[in-house]
């Protein structure tokens, strides 16, 4: 008897419309939840400024002429000039994020496994 050629099952219409809608607001979510919570842009810091000038704001006549091309004035660019990312360093926050991920790794490698058997057992059957 020929061995019928291995069919593995079909996911619905419905069932794969789902399954795109819930990766899409998914990645929407991990993308804009940091934005919601407020999380995002945390790190910067805003320098005193002792007047709104260029020759204040330490800008060179070569940066004060760059400034002007891209449309700014000096009281339009001092909010950015003065605004600096804050690059300190936090081992609790490192070890956090390095929890995270050893977590999500975890979870991945669980049910890759669990699947990975399922599929092995669907085609040559259980041991």
């Amino acid at each position: 008897m020929a061995k019928q050629p291995y069919q593995p099952p079909e996911q619905s219409m419905a069932g794969q419309v789902t399954d795109s809608l819930l990766l899409l607001a998914l990645v929407i979510g991990a993308l804009f939840l940091p934005l919601w919570l407020g999380l995002a842009g945390g790190g910067k810091t805003t320098l005193e400024l002792p007047e709104q000038t260029w020759a204040g704001m330490a800008q060179t006549p070569a940066m004060q002429a760059q400034w002007e091309q891209l449309g700014y004035t000096e009281e339009t660019a001092a909010e950015l000039i003065a605004s600096r990312f804050d690059y300190s360093f936090s081992w609790g926050a490192l070890a956090l994020t390095a929890l995270v991920i050893i977590a999500y790794f975890g979870f991945v490698f669980r049910f890759s496994e669990q699947e990975y058997r399922e599929v092995i057992d669907e085609k040559f059957g259980k041991p």
